[in-house]
C-alpha cells in the first residue's frame, strides 16, 4: 500500500509537463504548475538529494490538503479522539506520507504523466485525470486522478486514486482495523514507529 501511495504522489511531480495553459484558479493547473516546478528541481542533479527531497516537500505542501487527507483517512473515529490527538495524528500521517513518497522519487524518474481532462464533481469539487505512462510507451498507461476542493480562490488536493483505487480509502480501511481491534494508543504508536523508519531511511541516502 506505501507502494501505492508513493506511486500516486510521485506522478504528481514527476510527471511530464502539459503546454496546455492554465489559469491559477483552474483544478488542472494545480496539477500542471506543481509537476513543472518540481521538474525544475529534478532535472538539476547538481543538487544533493536530500536538498532535492526538502525543496519537493515545499511544492507538495502548497497543493495537497494533507491536513483534510488525515482528518479523512481516520474516518468516523476522528471524532472519537480529543483535539490534541487529531493534532498528533495530523503531524504523524503528514510526515508518514511525504516521506513514503519522497523515499520512493529516484524509482520513477524515467515516468512520465499525461494530462488528460478535468472533470467537475459538482460545486468546489473537481477531478483530473491523469496517465502514467514509460517514455518507451510499452505497458499500460497507470490511470492516476487528483481530487481537488476549492478553497477560497485556490484548489487543494485532498485525495488521489490510482486505477480506480483510493489512497485514503485504502488507508482508512487499515487504520480502522487498528482502532476497532487495538485503539488510537496503538495505531498512533505503529504510525510513528513507520514514519520514524521512513525518516532515517532517507536520512541514509
Amino acid at each position: 500500500m506505501v507502494r501505492v501511495a508513493a506511486l500516486a504522489l510521485c506522478a504528481t511531480i514527476l510527471g511530464a509537463g502539459a503546454t496546455t495553459p492554465a489559469r491559477a484558479d483552474d483544478p488542472m493547473s494545480v496539477v500542471q504548475t506543481t509537476v513543472n516546478q518540481a521538474l525544475e528541481v529534478l532535472r538539476n542533479k547538481s543538487i544533493p538529494l536530500p536538498q532535492r527531497q526538502d525543496q519537493l516537500r515545499k511544492i507538495v505542501d502548497a497543493t495537497f490538503d494533507f491536513k483534510e487527507m488525515a482528518r479523512s483517512a481516520l474516518g468516523y473515529h476522528w471524532r472519537q479522539i480529543t483535539p490534541d490527538q487529531q493534532q498528533e495524528f495530523t503531524d504523524a500521517f503528514v510526515a508518514f506520507i511525504q516521506d513514503s513518497y519522497l523515499g520512493k522519487i529516484n524509482e520513477y524518474t524515467n515516468q512520465q504523466v499525461q494530462f488528460v481532462t478535468t472533470k467537475s464533481l459538482g460545486q468546489g469539487y473537481a477531478q483530473v485525470n491523469t496517465d502514467i505512462v514509460k517514455p518507451s510507451g510499452n505497458g499500460d498507461a497507470i490511470k492516476v486522478n487528483y481530487l481537488l476542493e476549492q478553497e477560497g480562490s485556490s484548489w487543494k488536493i485532498y485525495d488521489v486514486t490510482v486505477d480506480a483505487i483510493s489512497i485514503i480509502a485504502n488507508y482508512r480501511n487499515q487504520f480502522n482495523r487498528v482502532m476497532n481491534n487495538q485503539g488510537y494508543d496503538t495505531l498512533i504508536k505503529d504510525l510513528k514507529s513507520k514514519q520514524a523508519a521512513l525518516a532515517a531511511s532517507l536520512a541514509n541516502h
